[in-house]
C-alpha cells in the first residue's frame, strides 16, 4: 500500500518520485549500431508475425564476446553470425548472445535474429472489426516510445544508439503497409502484396514504425517532396481539411529553424484505437483517427492543427535532432509544444498565440500543483514514459518563449539554426542547447536553465502600486509569495519589465525581482492610468495585482497585451460587488479578442451576486464558439433557475458547435444537482439528458459525452447511474464509452451501499480489460471514489498492467482514494452546511448591492 510523501526540497509538494523510483543511465555500448533491417510476414487473421531482424553492429572494441539486446515477450528462434548458429540465453525480457568469434575492431557483425510474436500486447498492435464493433477497420500499427520497440523487434533500445533502418514486410493484397523513409520496392505474390522501405537517415529504434491498412492515400507536396495522407477509406474529406495545411507548416517550420525539412518525404497515417494523439515516427507520423474533423467540429477545433504542428516539428527536434537520454525529453517535447504557439501565431495573430501560450501555462501550473514539482531535467524515475507529463510539454514550451524573449527573435532564430545544423543526426542533452545559444549569441543562459530547467517550480507575484501625487513617483511592491523567509532558496531572480499605460501608450521600466519582497520608484510626468506587471507577460509565472478599481478598469480597457487585461479581469472578479459586474459586463460585449471575452465569462460568474447571471448570459449571443462554450462551462457556477433554463433552451435549440452542446449538457447537470428551491424535477431532466443520448450520436461522441457527464452530477439517482452504467458495456461507441467509465466515479460518492457495490464490480470488470485507453479510465474513475474498496481493484490493476502509465496513474489514485475515504459523514454535513451558508449569503449580498445601488 502506498503513502503520500512530502519531498522536504519540494516546498510542501508531492514528490514526482514514486517508491521504487532509481537513477537511469545511458546503457555502455557495445559499439555503433549502423542498420536495422527488419524482415516481416504479418499473419493478420491470427495477430501474429514471423520475420528476422538483421542488426549490423560495428564493434567499439576487441574482444567482446557476449551481446544483450532488449527483446520482450518474443519468440526467438535462432540467432546467426554469417550463417554460423550463435549461442544464446533468452530470459523474456533480454536477449543474452553469446559470440563464437569475439570483436575485432573495424570488422562488423552482423546478428540475423530470427523469431515470431503471438498476439502482442505492447510495440506492435493488431487493430480487427469483432462481433461488438462490426465496422471496425483491419489494421496494424506499431508504437516505440518510449521503449517499446523491444516489444516487436530485437535491439538495442535506447534513443543513444542511432542507425538507417530498412523495413520489408508481407501484407494482404488488398492492404498498403506504410513505413519510415522510401518505399524502394513492392512485389505482388498470389493474395498477398510484400513492401520494402528504407530510411537512409540515421534514427533510434523507438522512431521506427510499420502502418498497415486499407487506407485512402491523398497526395500533396512540398518543393518536390511528397506530403502523404492515409486515412480510412470514405474520409478523404475530413484528411483534407484535419490536414491539408502540412506543406504550409513545413515552408513554415524550414523558414524558422533555419533548417530545410530533412526527409525525402512526410507521411501521416491515422490508425483506429491508436493510445496517443500522434507520434513523430521519422518522416511518418501517426495519429488517431478522433483527430479527424468534420465541417461542424472545425469550427472551434483547433487542437488537430496544433497536433498536426506538434508532430511535424518533432521531425526536426526530435528526428534530426535526437535526445541522448530521456532525462533530456523536454528539449524534444517542449519545442514541438512551443511549435504549436508558433503556428498559432502564424496563422492566427499575436493575440491567439499570447492566449494559447497562457494555456500551456496554466496546464503546467495545474499539474505543479496538484500533482507534483519537478525540475525539467531528472534522470530519477521508475520507467521513462512517467517523464512524459504536463513540465516537460507545456512547462517546456514556456521556457522556450522565454529563452525566445530574453534573447530577442533574431538571436533566438539563429540559436536554433545553429543547435539544428551542430547537432543534425547526433544525439544531445540539455547542455548541447545551451552551448548553441552561446556559441550563436554569446550569451549565457545558465541563469534561466538553473531556475526553470534544472530545478522546479516558478515564481508567484503578488504586485501591489500606489501613486504619491505630491513627488509624482509610482510605488510598485512586489512580492514573491511562493517562498517563505525560512525557504529562501525558492526565491527566483529575473529581470521584468513594469509598463505605465497613459491611454494606449505604454512606457516601461525594467526591474530585477531577487527578494521576497520589493518596492520600486517611478518618477513619472503624470499620474498612469493603468500598471502593466511583465509587459508581454513572456515569463512563467503566477500574479495577484492588489490594484484599486480605476488603475484595474483602465487596464482592462486600454492594455494592448490581452494576457494583461485578463489579470485585470481576475482581479477585478475577486473585489466583486456591482461595479465590478458592471465593468466585466461592459468588457464581454467590446472586448475584441475572443479569449478575452471567453474569461470574461467565466470571471464574471464567480463573483457570487445574483445580478452576475444576466451579465453572464450576454456570452450565449457571441458570435464566437469558443466564447459561447466558455459561458455555457461557467453558467456551472451560477446554480439558479435563469442558468437552468440558459442551459435547457442551448441543448434544445442545439448550436452550431458540438463544444457548445456538449458544455452545456455538463454545466445543466450540475445546476440541477445543486438543490435548487424550484430545481427541476429529476424526471425532467433526465428526459431531457435520455432524448440527448437517443438522437445526437455524432462526431467522436462529443454530444453524447456530456449528457453522460451530465447523469454524473447527480449523484443521488439511481436511474442516473443505470443509464452511465449502459454505456459502460462493450459495443458502445469507444468515445463515449471511455466517458462513461470515468463517470461512474463520479456518480459514485452519493448512491446507496448497493449502488456502491454494483459500481465496484463493474470497475473490477473493466479493469481486467487490455486496453490501454480502457485501463486508464478505469483507473480514474476508481480515484475519484470515497470508498475503500477501490483500494484494491487499483492495487491489482497496478500490479497487473504491463504499462508504466497506467501503473503510475493508479498507485497515485491510490493515494487520492485513501484522502478521500478519511472524510466521514460528518466532514460531509460540514461540507453541505457550508453549501448552503453560502447561497444564502449570495441572496442576502444580492438584495443588500440593490439596495445600495438605488440609494
Amino acid at each position: 500500500m502506498l503513502h503520500s510523501h512530502l519531498d522536504a526540497d519540494n516546498n510542501g509538494h508531492k514528490s514526482f518520485e514514486l517508491p521504487g523510483a532509481r537513477p537511469h543511465y545511458t546503457p555502455d555500448r557495445p559499439g555503433q549500431v549502423e542498420h536495422i533491417f527488419l524482415d516481416l510476414v504479418l499473419d493478420i487473421p491470427n495477430q501474429s508475425y514471423r520475420g528476422v531482424c538483421l542488426t549490423r553492429l560495428n564493434p567499439i572494441r576487441d574482444g567482446i564476446d557476449r551481446l544483450t539486446l532488449d527483446a520482450v515477450s518474443l519468440n526467438i528462434q535462432s540467432v546467426k553470425v554469417a550463417e554460423v548458429e550463435q549461442p544464446f540465453e533468452y530470459d523474456g525480457e533480454q536477449l543474452h548472445i553469446r559470440l563464437k568469434q569475439p570483436t575485432k575492431i573495424g570488422e562488423v557483425i552482423e546478428l540475423a535474429i530470427a523469431y515470431h510474436v503471438e498476439k502482442p500486447q505492447r510495440g506492435l498492435y493488431f487493430v480487427a472489426p469483432d462481433q461488438h464493433y462490426p465496422d471496425k477497420p483491419t489494421q496494424v500499427w506499431t508504437q516505440g516510445e518510449d521503449e517499446d520497440s523491444r516489444f516487436w523487434f530485437p535491439c538495442f533500445d535506447y534513443p543513444g544508439q542511432l542507425a538507417t533502418s530498412e523495413i520489408r514486410v508481407n501484407v494482404p493484397k488488398q492492404l498498403m503497409a506504410i513505413s519510415n523513409g522510401e518505399l524502394i520496392g513492392t512485389t505482388t505474390q498470389n493474395d498477398s502484396k510484400t513492401y520494402h522501405w528504407l530510411q537512409k537517415q540515421v534514427h533510434p529504434t523507438y522512431l521506427m514504425t510499420l502502418a498497415v491498412g486499407d487506407f485512402a492515400e491523398l497526395k500533396d507536396e512540398w518543393q518536390g517532396k511528397p506530403v502523404t495522407y492515409y486515412v480510412a477509406k470514405g474520409r478523404e474529406a475530413q484528411a483534407r481539411l484535419s490536414m491539408g495545411k502540412t506543406p504550409q507548416m513545413i515552408e513554415f517550420f524550414s523558414q524558422k529553424y533555419g533548417y530545410s525539412y530533412p526527409y525525402p518525404k512526410y507521411a501521416q497515417v491515422c490508425v483506429d484505437d491508436f493510445i496517443f494523439g500522434g507520434m513523430e515516427n521519422t518522416s511518418t507520423t501517426l495519429l488517431t483517427d478522433r483527430c479527424l474533423l468534420d465541417e461542424r467540429a472545425a469550427i472551434d477545433n483547433r487542437s488537430t492543427e496544433t497536433l498536426v504542428a506538434h508532430e511535424l516539428a518533432h521531425q526536426w527536434f526530435g528526428d534530426l535532432v535526437v535526445i541522448k537520454h530521456w532525462s533530456h525529453a523536454w528539449v524534444k517535447e517542449g519545442m514541438a509544444s512551443y511549435a504549436e504557439v508558433l503556428w498559432v501565431e502564424q496563422e492566427y495573430g499575436t493575440d491567439d498565440a499570447a492566449y494559447y501560450l497562457l494555456g500551456e501555462a496554466r496546464s503546467y501550473l495545474d499539474e505543479d500543483a496538484s500533482r507534483y514539482r519537478r525540475p525539467l531535467v531528472t534522470h530519477v524515475y521508475r520507467e521513462a514514459i512517467e517523464l512524459y507529463d504536463r513540465h516537460i510539454y507545456e512547462k517546456g514550451a514556456c521556457v522556450y518563449h522565454m529563452i525566445r524573449a530574453e534573447l530577442g527573435d533574431d538571436l533566438f532564430w539563429k540559436s536554433i539554426a545553429t543547435f539544428l545544423a551542430d547537432n543534425a543526426h547526433k544525439t544531445v542533452e540539455t547542455v548541447d542547447l545551451l552551448r548553441a545559444i552561446e556559441k550563436a549569441t554569446g550569451r549565457n543562459l545558465m541563469f534561466l536553465f538553473d531556475q526553470y530547467v534544472y530545478r522546479g517550480g516558478h515564481p508567484d507575484y503578488k504586485v501591489a502600486y500606489t501613486w504619491d501625487g505630491d513627488s509624482n513617483l509610482a510605488k510598485v511592491t512586489v512580492t514573491q509569495t511562493q517562498v517563505s523567509d525560512s525557504n529562501l532558496k525558492e526565491l527566483f531572480d529575473l529581470k521584468i519589465p513594469i509598463g505605465f499605460g497613459f491611454g494606449d501608450a505604454v512606457k516601461t521600466f525594467t526591474v530585477r525581482i531577487h527578494d521576497r519582497e520589493q518596492s520600486f520608484y517611478f518618477p513619472l510626468e503624470q499620474k498612469p492610468d493603468f500598471v502593466s506587471f511583465d509587459v508581454g507577460n513572456h515569463h512563467l509565472k503566477t500574479v495577484v495585482l492588489e490594484y484599486s478599481m480605476p488603475e484595474l478598469k483602465a487596464q482592462l480597457q486600454h492594455d494592448p497585451d490581452p494576457i494583461s487585461r485578463l489579470y485585470a479581469v481576475e482581479a477585478i472578479a475577486k473585489k466583486g460587488g456591482l461595479e465590478a459586474i458592471k465593468i466585466l459586463s461592459e468588457a464581454l460585449q467590446k472586448d475584441s479578442f475572443w479569449g478575452v471575452r471567453a474569461e470574461l465569462s467565466r470571471n464574471l460568474a464567480s463573483v457570487k451576486l445574483d445580478q452576475a447571471v444576466e451579465a453572464v448570459l450576454l456570452g450565449l449571443k457571441d458570435p464566437e464558439a469558443r466564447v459561447r462554450r466558455a459561458t455555457a462551462e461557467s453558467l456551472a457556477q451560477v446554480k439558479t433557475p435563469e442558468s437552468y433554463k440558459a442551459l435547457e433552451s442551448v441543448i434544445e435549440k442545439g448550436d452550431a458547435s458540438y463544444y457548445v452542446e456538449a458544455a452545456a449538457l455538463r454545466s445543466l447537470g450540475k445546476v440541477a444537482a445543486s438543490g435548487l428551491g424550484d430545481a427541476p424535477k429529476e424526471e425532467k431532466v433526465l428526459k431531457l439528458l435520455k432524448s440527448v443520448l437517443n438522437e445526437r450520436q455524432g462526431w467522436n461522441e462529443v454530444v453524447r459525452s456530456g449528457a453522460i457527464v451530465a447523469l454524473s452530477h447527480l449523484k443521488t439517482s439511481e436511474a442516473a447511474l443505470d443509464l452511465v452504467l449502459e454505456y459502460t458495456t462493450i459495443g458502445v461507441p469507444q468515445p463515449l464509452r471511455l466517458t462513461a467509465i470515468r463517470s461512474l466515479g463520479a456518480i459514485s460518492s452519493g448512491q446507496t451501499n448497493v449502488n456502491l457495490e454494483r459500481i465496484l464490480e463493474r470497475l473490477q470488470e473493466l479493469s481486467r480489460e487490455t486496453f490501454f485507453l480502457t485501463q486508464v479510465s478505469v483507473a480514474v474513475a476508481l480515484g475519484q471514489m470515497e470508498t475503500t474498496k477501490a483500494i484494491g481493484i487499483l492495487q491489482s490493476l497496478a500490479d497487473q498492467t504491463p504499462d508504466g502509465r497506467v501503473r503510475r496513474i493508479a498507485e497515485e489514485s491510490i493515494q487520492t482514494v485513501q484522502k478521500k475515504a478519511g472524510s466521514d459523514q460528518a466532514v460531509k454535513q460540514l461540507r453541505e452546511e457550508f453549501d448552503q451558508l453560502k447561497k444564502d449569503n449570495q441572496e442576502l449580498k444580492s438584495r443588500l448591492e440593490s439596495l445600495e445601488a438605488k440609494a
